[in-house]
């Protein structure tokens, strides 16, 4: 792997490592900047000094270096270091703020949510990002990016996860910077005047303007939505069911704006614009127009994170091309990496950014190794192998990925692709012709129902290869070690096929040994587990037991809990589940739970360890607690939350610990039950 000597991708790599030490270490950036200052003279020296032969004083400085700068730029990228981040102030109790939208984010079913930059605090100037909420009722105006305006609300912290391998948004918008959030109404907000208008506003502006063009021609909803996702890079208005067709298909890529489509647009570029090289100087005027015409696509994309980074990817790729030396791929490809990160560190986290790096890295590696298998002499078998090879390099690249975030693996995906991607050309330039035309209001409508009828016929397809649902595994549990381990054993295997010696042997095997290894392990620590637990749910009550690889639950929401367990099964790898009716009493060695339920009625028992409130029971608690004393309170999500506060003052006035599911999240009971 000689692309490993290329300096650009070792400093990209001890970059990488120190934006990950300094983001989960939460290292202020006075350290490192202190830091690279004092090892700048001590790099120049060891420069100096090296000898070829001798102790590597210049290599080590720069690795220690690279890592200190990727640490740097964690550092002052995350505000909340900076004396002005409203975390620094006095923000408990409800308190003027003048925030400033910075991007709209696709509404829930409850709420409509904006990401917001901080421009002051009780009219004091204070930096800092937050999540804003508004009910879906409660819309007066509609906001855009760049509005500003003055809101006087409490900050809230972002929950937790309530629930055992539930998805962490909290841990996700740390990522992203973002900390608190506030809830509030849009219409008790006062929009301030003359707002200053930054170059995503503009964007976001444009795109919008574009959309409402395209929405007053006779597309279908459907096909207008996926019209909007793959040339805007707006998926807000896909259907959930068009979603998961695109997902099962293995074609969730083509609804991102992202590499592939920048890609191709740079190719169909390349080949447009190949007369300006009979031009003086025509390469390089080539060049600059084709990057030009690149980040104007990203800005009528809205310049979207996916798309400013296949677009700063693909540039340097023309840059690559332009260059004319192949070899120099790999370098690009980190010298882009490199220069995003040093923007944007947090990028690194994404998992678009992961899977198209990683895609695209794969295709460059593997695709012309593939190739060198079998070169068919048949124009048309030439090309199918051709795009099945691209396909499976890509697809090889991100599969450890998509089983570590999704849990599931497409296996149809090289049927999708065969179907779509040979005409995704076709449809992005098409697709550009109709935006153009519709800018204008020249739009005729014979173009708007061929490229409805090509968007209908392409949904139809991902339809039923999505619809082969014997072909798509899902639920496969697959851990953080397992993606390291796979990544190694496919990294082996390519270098074997392509290199078959006795080192490459011994490490393809050693990879495989590996995780076989984790997954047995895995497997017997899964097999010696037994849990009981009280899990969050509103209006419902749930006890899951857990032996084994089996998961028996109790529950009062027999029918409609699949979604709730769903990534408990899949993280812990359980085989079977047995739904049970919820009981009134749990009785394990020595010790018992008892569930009092709306009926308010309760036995004589004394001295119950775990005393369970569900559903609201309308008794004096106090009362209750008098005749039972029982050693621990629990209540779950099936209560009213008036409810709760009175027990919960009811019990600190008692001294009985109290737990509220919705509070704290599960309970995990410390006992095998029997």
């Amino acid at each position: 792997m000689r692309f490993l000597n290329f300096v650009s991708i070792k400093l990209t790599s001890c970059l990488i490592l120190g934006i990950v030490v300094g983001f989960y270490f939460d290292i202020v950036p006075e350290i490192p900047f202190y830091a690279i200052l004092a090892l700048t003279p001590l790099l120049y020296w060891a420069y100096r000094k090296q000898a070829r032969d001798g102790f590597p004083y210049f290599e080590l400085t720069f690795i220690c270096t690279a890592i200190l700068l990727g640490v740097f730029s964690v550092g002052i990228t995350n505000s909340k270091n900076f004396p002005q981040h409203y975390s620094k102030q006095n923000f408990t109790a409800q308190k003027m703020w003048q925030l400033k939208v910075s991007e709209v984010l696709k509404p829930t079913q409850f709420a409509q949510r904006y990401v917001v930059n901080v421009i002051s605090l009780e009219r004091k100037q204070s930096t800092g990002r937050l999540l804003l909420n508004f009910p879906m009722d409660s819309a007066a105006k509609k906001i855009k990016v760049d509005d500003e305006f003055f809101v006087f609300a409490k900050l809230e912290a972002i929950k937790p996860p309530l629930n055992p391998h539930q998805f962490d948004y909290r841990a996700y918008l740390k990522k992203l910077g973002i900390y608190h959030q506030i809830r509030s109404n849009s219409k008790e907000i006062l929009f301030t005047k003359n707002q200053s208008t930054t170059g995503y506003g503009l964007a976001s502006n444009f795109r919008e303007y574009l959309i409402s063009k395209l929405e007053s021609k006779n597309f279908g909803k459907d096909e207008l939505a996926v019209l909007q996702a793959l040339l805007l890079g707006q998926r807000n208005a896909i259907s959930e069911n068009t979603y998961d067709n695109y997902k099962n298909a293995g074609a969730v890529h083509i609804l991102a704006v992202s590499g592939l489509h920048v890609g191709i647009l740079l190719l169909l570029l390349q080949f447009l614009l190949t007369p300006l090289e009979q031009l003086p100087k025509g390469k390089t005027l080539k060049l600059l127009v084709i990057i030009l015409l690149l980040w104007g696509y990203a800005f009528i994309a809205g310049l979207s994170p996916s798309i400013v980074r296949a677009v700063t990817m693909f540039s340097f790729l023309a840059y690559a091309l332009y260059l004319n030396r192949p070899t120099n791929t790999f370098n690009i490809i980190a010298l882009s990496m490199l220069f995003t990160l040093l923007i944007k560190p947090l990028f690194l986290f994404q998992v678009g950014f992961q899977m198209s790096y990683a895609a695209v890295f794969s295709i460059v590696w593997i695709y012309p190794k593939l190739l060198q298998f079998w070169f068919p002499k048949n124009y048309l078998i030439r090309k199918t192998w051709e795009l099945l090879a691209v396909s499976t390099a890509a697809q090889l690249g991100i599969l450890p990925l998509s089983l570590f975030y999704f849990h599931q693996f497409p296996a149809l995906f090289f049927v999708s692709n065969l179907l779509i991607i040979p005409f995704l050309g076709f449809i992005l330039g098409m697709g550009i012709l109709v935006l153009f035309l519709a800018l204008f209001d020249s739009l005729p409508d014979f173009l708007v129902r061929i490229y409805n009828l090509t968007i209908k016929v392409m949904n139809a397809l991902v339809d039923w290869v999505a619809r082969q649902e014997g072909f798509i595994i899902k639920d496969i549990s697959f851990n953080a070690p397992q993606m390291i381990l796979t990544y190694a054993i496919i990294t082996a295997l390519v270098v074997f096929l392509y290199k078959p010696r006795l080192k490459n042997t011994i490490a393809l095997l050693t990879g495989i040994l590996l995780l076989q290894g984790w997954s047995l392990w895995t497997e017997i620590k899964t097999q010696k587990k037994e849990a009981f637990m009280l899990l969050h749910k509103s209006m419902h009550s749930i006890l899951l037991h857990q032996t084994g690889n089996s998961l028996k639950l109790h529950t009062s929401d027999a029918n409609h809990t699949d979604y709730l367990i769903k990534n408990y099964t899949i993280a812990e790898g359980i085989d079977s589940i047995v739904r049970r009716e919820l009981k009134n009493s749990y009785k394990f060695n020595g010790k018992n739970l008892f569930i009092l339920d709306s009926s308010g009625i309760y036995p004589k028992m004394e001295n119950p360890d775990y005393l369970m409130l569900i559903q609201s029971p309308k008794v004096n608690l106090e009362r209750v607690l008098d005749a039972l004393q029982p050693k621990q309170v629990i209540v779950d999500g099936s209560n009213y939350k008036s409810y709760i506060s009175r027990w919960r003052a009811t019990c600190a006035k008692k001294q009985i610990p109290f737990h509220s599911t919705g509070e704290k999240g599960f309970y995990s009971f410390e006992f095998i039950l029997r």
